[in-house]
């Protein structure tokens, strides 16, 4: 016997495979096995028993024009069978072996092909139809792409989250009109699906969606692995979706089993007749064995003829299975799928349709069970995945461990930052302590309802965290938050929300205008912003926004920086009429802006970073009655005109990392003025009428060119702080010692060689504060060290 185990080999597939079998294959499947039994068993029968057996014919050679045999084939059933036992009993003469030899060349020369080797052609077109059944799953070319399907599908139908994400939408439903009597519960999870899916969804694993969600939590480490199959899902599918090699190849073996079926259909219905129990043999073998003629037996023609047409009843019934595989290969767009049907059952309506070979494995899963593809679609819905994340978030930061992360910032507010996290935790709002919440380098941030537990919350900062905030947080936050901060590629970015936050008082935005954007620097309008105080905005605008006259009547401090584009259009400046701190950093100004001077209520001019060269406008400061504070730091200017004697009100100027060699005598007119900061230039000398600034506090003259300080210099009493560190100083005047209220001396960097014994009558100035070498320092007589030393 041959064991059929042995053609295993042929049809060996994963068992995993099987959903990718639809019924027709596995009805395919079966008939093949029956017709391999049917080739087995024919085979068997043919090997172990006699094949043919032969009788010579006594028919004289004049009446061998009819066939041998002819007159024992039966012609009625009411002829005689005298003829029958008229040649019974006859002798042939012939010895066993002769009988050997006739047997074996009638069977070669006489017995009909198809009547010899019909078994061994069962078995080769079923071998050959059960090749082309599975070939699609032995191909390099596919079968890579089914066992990682098969092998992601798996593991996204067992997956935990897939039972929370349907338990929460079933949690959902249930809340709405779906729900009925508690007796009917079960029932109606799968009604609006229709009768079929009933009986197919329950008795499943999907059963679970009427548990709570309570009952499907999920721990970290099966968070993690929801995480992973989200990412092998989303490369799977770009990878299939780029080809059809998958259905092109099921369409081809589809059409080889059809046409090998036709072939075998025609070719055995032609043959079968050729089985017969009875054949005539002619053959010259009289001079050995005395008979030219013979009448042969074919022992299990009867047998071979039953399995021919119960074989070829397979065949008709496998060949209408393979018709159909093409009429539903054909009737219907398979590389085309939509869970349409899914996104309406489960509310996740994001779920992408698919095409190519990712919907054609999909179709055929659906043959299957479409609870697989229901279950699988969870992994490609962003919703599903952000949900996941939200999950794991929440695990890894626990209120707790957030608490810890709670610090004091500038303003004094309790602040919570969070950077470079996927998401925002709903632990965040447990910490009703929150004053301030800075959230950086944070993706697609949606405030949930929970916002509205931070009630104390005032201050929010978004850097590149582009955020949405639903309807009921905004009216929360309208006229709670006090301070926001914007950060963004573009300011296009900046959401819309923003815009209507009423309390507001701060805001501050950071991003580019589109190039094709940038001179218009169109912005939103602010008229809502009735409480806005101060507007900061770092961009690349061509001119002021037009829609900052839209707070005009209460904006007190605006801050432009513009990061090195030049600003062309100011004149709408002139309309802040209660602005009194105004920064233009960055700006590319080569001369101080005219709007400027007619800001009567201004208090604080900063033009940092820009190209003055020129500073002659510094006459008009005088309409700017109120203005305390002018920084000119970090430009190319090269003198201070002498009417910077008319600011007289002037209490800070600031004129450091410039290109001043000398200053005007005038500045010593100047006589509000508390700190002067002309550090990083290339000054040799010092006019002695800033011995006349009788308010000075800060004088900071650090990296210059000074040999030597004029004497009237100590004259300014009240000078607390004297940077003169990296000069050309020689020597320290004793006068020093007049300036009792100095605490912070800076020496550091100049060719001093001895420090004046009068530092000691500085009686606010102790050794941290004074800022010189370690050699200078121990020069000093002992008592003035310990003087300086004490606490």
């Amino acid at each position: 016997m041959i064991p059929v185990a042995e053609f295993k080999q042929f049809t060996e597939q994963q068992p995993a495979f099987k959903v990718l079998k639809p019924w027709w294959d596995v009805l395919a499947e079966y008939l093949t096995v029956a017709m391999l039994m049917i080739g087995v068993f024919g085979c068997t029968l043919q090997v172990t028993q006699d094949k043919i057996i032969c009788l010579p014919s006594h028919e004289p050679r004049e009446n061998l024009s009819e066939a041998p045999c002819q007159q024992l084939l039966p012609r009625g059933v009411s002829e005689p069978m005298g003829d029958l036992r008229e040649l019974s009993g006859l002798k042939n003469n012939l010895d066993l072996q002769q009988y050997s030899f006739i047997n074996q060349l009638c069977y070669e020369t006489a017995l009909h092909w198809y009547a010899k080797y019909f078994p061994y052609l069962v078995v080769i077109h079923t071998l050959i139809f059960m090749v082309c059944t599975s070939f699609w799953f032995k191909f390099p070319g596919t079968s890579s792409k089914i066992e990682h399907f098969i092998s992601i599908l798996g593991k996204c139908f067992d997956s935990p989250w897939t039972t929370r994400a349907l338990s929460e939408v079933s949690g959902e439903n249930h809340k709405g009109p779906a729900a009925t009597t508690a007796g009917r519960a079960t029932v109606t999870l799968t009604t609006t699906a229709g009768e079929g899916e009933k009986e197919k969804v329950l008795p499943e694993p999907e059963k679970v969606v009427t548990e709570p969600p309570a009952v499907t939590l999920l721990d970290k480490k099966e968070g993690e692995q929801a995480k992973a199959l989200f990412e092998k899902v989303k490369k799977f599918r770009v990878h299939v979706e780029e080809g059809d090699i998958l259905y092109t190849m099921y369409i081809r073996q589809t059409v080889l089993k059809v046409c090998k079926f036709l072939a075998i259909l025609v070719y055995n219905l032609v043959y079968v007749g050729k089985i017969s129990f009875l054949v005539a043999c002619r053959v010259e073998t009289s001079e050995v064995t005395g008979y030219a003629s013979f009448c042969c037996n074919h022992t299990k023609a009867h047998l071979f003829s039953k399995l021919a047409f119960c074989y070829i009843s397979f065949v008709c019934v496998y060949g209408i299975t393979c018709l159909y595989t093409l009429y539903w290969l054909f009737h219907r767009p398979l590389k085309e799928y939509s869970f349409r049907s899914v996104r309406e059952e489960t509310g996740m309506g994001d779920i992408p349709d698919v095409k190519n070979d990712f919907a054609f494995m999909l179709h055929l899963i659906d043959q299957y069970d479409s609870l697989y593809s229901k279950r699988f679609a969870v992994f490609l819905s962003e919703v599903s995945e952000s949900r996941l994340k939200q999950l794991n978030l929440n695990h890894e930061w626990t209120a707790e461990k957030l608490r810890q992360k709670l610090q004091r910032n500038a303003r004094g507010r309790l602040e919570l930052a969070l950077c470079m996290l996927p998401g925002l935790p709903d632990t965040v709002f447990e910490l009703s302590e929150v004053e301030a919440l800075r959230l950086e380098a944070i993706g697609d941030i949606t405030f949930p309802p929970g916002l509205s537990q931070l009630v104390h919350l005032q201050e929010l900062s978004l850097l590149h965290s582009p955020a949405r905030l639903p309807f009921s947080s905004q009216i929360f936050l309208r006229d709670r938050l006090k301070v926001i901060r914007i950060k963004c590629e573009e300011l296009r970015e900046v959401p819309l929300w923003v815009f209507g936050l009423r309390g507001l008082e701060e805001l501050h935005l950071e991003g580019l205008f589109p190039p094709e954007l940038a001179r218009a620097a169109t912005l939103e309008s602010l008229r809502e912003l009735k409480q806005l105080k101060v507007l900061s905005l770092r961009s690349n605008a061509g001119k002021v926004p037009a829609s900052v006259t839209d707070v005009a009547g209460h904006l007190q401090r605006l801050s432009l920086h513009n990061d090195g584009a030049r600003l062309l259009a100011l004149n709408s400046l002139k309309k802040l009429a209660v602005l009194r701190e105004l920064e233009l950093v960055a700006c590319g100004l080569e001369r101080i802006p005219h709007a400027v001077f007619s800001l009567g209520a201004l208090q604080e001019l900063d033009l940092r970073d820009n190209h003055l060269r020129s500073i002659e406008e510094i006459l008009s400061f005088q309409h700017c009655r109120k203005l305390l504070t002018l920084r000119l730091w970090h430009n190319q200017i090269a003198y201070v005109p002498e009417h910077v004697r008319k600011l007289r009100g002037l209490e800070q100027l600031y004129l450091s990392h410039n290109k001043l060699e000398t200053l005007p005598t005038q500045l010593g007119m100047c006589s509000s003025l508390r700190l002067l900061d002309v550090s990083h230039n290339g000054l040799h000398s010092l006019p002695a009428e800033l011995g006349l600034l009788q308010n000075l506090q800060h004088l900071a003259l650090s990296y210059n060119a000074l040999e030597f300080l004029p004497d009237e210099l100590f004259f300014c009493r009240k000078l607390r702080t004297l940077l003169l560190g990296y000069n050309l100083l020689s020597q320290l005047a004793p006068q020093v010692g007049a300036l009792r209220a100095l605490s912070r001396l800076e020496l550091k960097g100049n060719r001093l060689e001895a420090l004046p014994e009068e530092l000691g009558n500085c009686g606010g100035l102790k050794k941290s504060g004074l800022l010189v070498e370690d050699t200078l320092y121990d020069g000093l007589p002992a008592e003035v060290r310990d003087r300086m030393e004490a606490e």
